[in-house]
């Protein structure tokens, strides 16, 4: 009976599958270009520039907005720089992240719509507005917002909220 040296002589289907799984990679990882945007979203809620925190870690904002497109990966270290210098748990960058949900209140809407929301200026006159109102009048508006989540997909509405099927041609009644 012939023993092989396992230790000394590597299996090529392993070797094989690695070095194929590193070509198939055509761009950066999801959780890469989730963590990137979240540095993003801290840093725009925070009210900090990009030259401002790049200045605060010791890095170019040219590496900041690489980091915060997921053109380059952010290591351990430099992820616990950002958060201490926007004031955050290093954690709060992998909130909402597929696959990491803790919480049982988790967000219905994909945390990258949400970001693309926010991110345009529609979201950000929305959040300004609602910012100046008292704080029981925003609790009312966004338990209106949320019954209103809820009924859209009975009224048929598809996900971006447009009117589909019969409601779609139901103009509003106007008084004569």
């Amino acid at each position: 009976m012939q023993h092989r040296n396992t230790l000394s002589e590597p299996k090529r289907g392993h070797v094989l599958q690695a070095s194929e799984k590193l070509g198939a990679e055509t761009g950066p990882h999801p959780a890469d270009l989730h963590v990137g945007r979240q540095i993003a979203v801290v840093r725009v809620q925070s009210n900090v520039s990009q030259a401002q925190l790049a200045r605060s870690v010791g890095i170019s904002v040219h590496q900041l907005q690489k980091y915060e497109h997921a053109k380059n990966r952010v290591s351990a270290s430099m992820l616990h720089e950002i958060a201490s210098s926007l004031g955050v748990p290093a954690s709060r960058f992998f909130e909402g992240i597929p696959g990491n949900q803790t919480r049982p209140d988790a967000p219905r809407v994909p945390v990258d719509e949400c970001i693309d929301f926010i991110a345009k200026a529609e979201g950000r006159r929305l959040i300004e507005g609602l910012m100046q109102l008292h704080p029981l009048v925003r609790g009312r508006i966004s338990a209106l917002v949320a019954v209103l989540g809820e009924e859209l997909p009975v009224l048929g509405a598809d996900k971006r909220g447009q009117m589909t099927g019969e409601f779609a041609a139901v103009e509003p009644q106007t008084s004569q």
